[in-house]
């Protein structure tokens, strides 16, 4: 995304970045178009069912599928979320989802935003090249080391932490 100006599209087209301005202002409105564009990849959306939670789970995975394909995607929501009729297509979906919960308006805004947020995260983590954390003096941090030392084996499980993220915030949230 760095390399990402209004001259290189410009370019890649084969025109000046003067012909590019008549049809896009700048490269933040460049950026919505292109996040827009790409959110309509999480349709068709799951079929709304009688389990919230999951199809509110199901949601989230499509979206962190989507993170996982186009990876310039965590960036960019981040910096400037956007708004354009796909990304309001898949907030409307999650409304219709969360229909049945007997929460506020207010308070399924802040799940919807909460669960994009823990995928969002959970996207970035694997994203990254680099363990999450450097190696740990065990004198100076003895409790985040014990902490660390004592899951380096964990048992094996068929956990999804994921999953398991999702459902505990929301039904924290809306339950």
């Amino acid at each position: 995304m760095a390399g990402l100006s209004m001259r290189s599209v410009a370019a890649a087209l084969g025109t000046g970045a003067a012909s590019l301005y008549r049809y896009v202002a700048s490269r933040d409105e460049l950026l919505a178009l292109m996040t827009d564009h790409v959110m309509r990849e999480l349709r068709p959306y799951p079929a709304g069912h009688d389990q919230w939670l999951d199809a509110m789970v199901e949601m989230s995975r499509r979206q962190l599928q989507l993170y996982r394909r186009h990876s310039w995607l965590v960036d960019v929501t981040q910096q400037s979320p956007a708004f354009g009729p796909e990304a309001l297509a898949w907030l409307d979906h999650c409304l219709q989802v969360l229909e049945p919960v007997t929460a506020s308006g207010r308070a399924k805004f802040e799940a919807i935003a909460m669960a994009t947020g823990v995928t969002t995260l959970f996207a970035r983590s694997e994203l990254a090249s680099q363990p999450a954390l450097p190696p740990i003096d065990s004198h100076a941090y003895p409790h985040v080391a014990r902490a660390i030392s004592a899951d380096a084996t964990p048992a094996p499980t068929d956990r999804d932490l994921f999953e398991d993220a999702l459902h505990s915030l929301l039904r924290g949230l809306l339950s």
